[in-house]
């Protein structure tokens, strides 16, 4: 879009709220959003200041745009919301869901029948959901089936149909193989038969039981079953009194179990939201009488670097409207009360607290478990996202995709040793590590011993004209930091790699560019990659640091022994690297390496020796 055009459609657009979208060369929609000013929000495009890489590449493909007046800004809300589901431009984030959610429907019939579906017919039935998960109508369903009588069969019970003869019609029920099924109906007198019989207005009032459960009210049918046993008590009719009160139990156990707050907040929806940089994840929950009745989680694709408070709007637009939710109280982190018809909380304690670190606790794990998958079937994805993260947390320039990590190993300064690790896009690269033994440093000095190591390991990489890390890391506080900073301003490439050191104690990382150290989250993937690198290249060094002690003393052990020279020495330390491995090996074996007059001096002197 030229700069003329620009100027030009700028001029026309006014300060109003309303829906803009923007048009390709080929008159396509490519992007459409919402402002509450929309001369203000569309000039933002366009400004030099403009950082996100993504936001620049929409703007490239700009060549025309088109805007819309609204009323108010939740009118323009919605105008966004069904447009971008018409036209679902390249650059918006799309919601795409084609599921349909069940419902539990209690049928408009004589003898109710209740059953979960997919299909909203309307009929007079009432649908209760739709649900989001199929373990949770499962446990529903098997709860009223075990609490009351209800058919399954869909024969035809209208009284037309049925009610040939004017005598008390009841409903014949058996029990069989956990399900309750309608076998049909007795006329007349059935008060001496076995089996079992409910009136229609018994059934009808278990239906009006059934429908306070699935609202989320437990107190009527308690109090009912509870009434019920006692009638049946005072008869001295313990049998039936023992049946209503193991459903008094169950009723109990799934009320406890589903009950997570004060049972004095009704009709509540709870949003949380939790982002990295590719990807979105939301969680919803439905309460009702203190209890979650439905949940719901979300992962969406990020498309040009959006906030975490324009997703979540996204979200609670779609998702109440989706699940059918008319809630008149939200609980989320954000306030949208000039957006969406209902009351916002922003709780700082209590009960509505809980809900929300609950809806976070979960979106947490569905993030958790969305990540474990991506890491099996995309790990290229996986890798990307981390190192992002890294590029983030440590307020890098560049994605950490090299780099590289130094330890130090010595006892009381003797067989100084040191190790270098490297980590390509996150995983460790093992062909690169590197092991050097300390040459200009006598006794125990870690700062110039790291000098030494770093000053050694890039002088031969710019030698070699390898490519350099992006990111080193240093095991070590700012002593250590500042002596690899040394190394790295006497080659000249200071400028060039970011350097940081991690310290044990409470794992702070140090920058030279910062006097206070950076502390990050505990369960940071950016620490977790961190100390991993810490851990290996410790790892590295301690194994090549015993290996050599362990050399060193063979080499003065074998130098006691009369008759072994310096050339048998070296045949023995390259193959069997310890004393006890010789002393363990038996002498012909030894003798093929060295000869069977060496052999028999060398296990003599083993054998006789401490």
């Amino acid at each position: 879009m030229s700069k003329k055009s620009l100027d030009i459609t700028l001029t026309t657009i006014p300060n109003l709220p309303g829906v803009y979208q923007f048009l390709n060369n080929s008159n396509k929609i490519i992007y459409i959003g919402k402002a509450k000013n929309l001369k203000n929000r569309v000039s933002s495009y366009f400004q030099k200041t403009l950082t996100s890489k993504k936001t620049k590449n929409l703007v490239k493909n700009i060549c025309s745009i088109k805007h819309v007046v609204v009323s108010s800004e939740s009118d323009a809300l919605l105008l966004e919301n069904s447009l971008i589901k018409k036209f679902q431009p390249k650059y918006n984030v799309l919601l795409r869901d084609d599921k349909t959610y069940p419902w539990i429907c209690i049928k408009k019939e004589r003898f109710p029948r209740i059953f979960f579906t997919r299909k909203l017919i309307k009929d007079g039935s009432e649908y209760y959901g739709p649900y989001t998960n199929y373990k949770t109508i499962n446990i529903l369903l098997d709860l009223i089936n075990n609490l009351y009588p209800i058919r399954i069969s869909n024969y035809n019970l209208s009284e037309k149909q049925i009610n040939s003869e004017k005598e008390k019609l009841s409903l014949r029920v058996l029990k069989k193989a956990g399900n309750i099924i309608i076998l049909g109906f007795q006329i007349g007198d059935y008060s001496n038969s076995n089996e079992c019989f409910i009136s229609e207005k018994d059934y009808n009032s278990n239906i009006k039981s059934v429908k306070q459960i699935l609202g989320g009210k437990f107190a009527p049918s308690k109090k009912l079953l509870k009434q019920q046993m006692h009638s049946y008590s005072q008869k001295m009719d313990f049998e039936n009194a023992q049946k209503i009160k193991e459903k008094l139990t169950l009723l109990d156990n799934y009320q406890s179990k589903s009950t997570v707050v004060s049972s004095r907040l009704n009709n509540i929806d709870v949003f949380s939201v939790l982002s990295d940089q590719t990807h979105a994840y939301i969680n919803y929950l439905q309460v009702a009488h203190g209890r979650i009745v439905r949940f719901h989680n979300v992962e969406i694709k990020k498309k040009l670097d959006e906030s975490d408070k324009d997703l979540l709007l996204l979200c609670i637009i779609d998702l109440r409207k989706k699940l059918n939710s008319n809630n008149k109280i939200i609980i989320c982190p954000f306030d949208f009360s000039k957006l969406v018809p209902a009351k916002f909380i922003l709780p700082k304690a209590g009960d509505n607290k809980k809900l929300l670190e609950l809806s976070k606790k979960n979106v947490a794990l569905f993030k958790i478990e969305k990540l474990k998958k991506i890491q099996i079937v995309d790990p290229e994805r996986h890798s990307k996202r981390i190192l992002n993260q890294m590029k983030n947390d440590l307020k890098l320039k560049t994605t950490p995709r090299h780099i590289e990590c130094f330890d130090n190993s010595n006892i009381q300064g003797s067989s100084p040793v040191a190790a270098c690790v490297v980590f390509i896009n996150g995983k460790p690269a093992k062909k690169e590590y590197r092991q050097y033994n300390i040459k200009t440093v006598k006794g125990p000095d870690d700062y110039a011993s790291m000098e030494e190591v770093v000053l050694r390991r890039y002088r031969r990489i710019i030698k070699e004209k390898k490519s350099l890390p992006n990111l080193v890391i240093i095991d070590g506080g700012k002593g250590q930091l500042n002596s690899a900073m040394s190394a790295l301003k006497k080659l000249n490439i200071n400028n060039k790699i970011t350097v940081l050191g991690i310290a044990k104690r409470l794992e702070e990382i140090y920058s030279t560019k910062d006097s206070i150290p950076l502390y990050l989250d505990k369960r940071s993937e950016s620490l977790k990659v961190i100390q991993h690198m810490r851990n290996e290249a410790h790892r590295f060094a301690i194994t090549f640091h015993r290996n050599k002690r362990s050399n060193k003393a063979l080499s003065s052990s074998i130098d006691l022994i009369p008759g072994i020279g310096e050339k048998t020495k070296i045949t023995l330390l390259k193959k069997y690297k310890s004393l006890k491995k010789i002393k363990e090996t038996p002498e012909d074996l030894i003798a093929k390496d060295v000869g069977v007059s060496k052999a028999k001096k060398l296990m003599s002197f083993l054998n006789s020796s401490n």
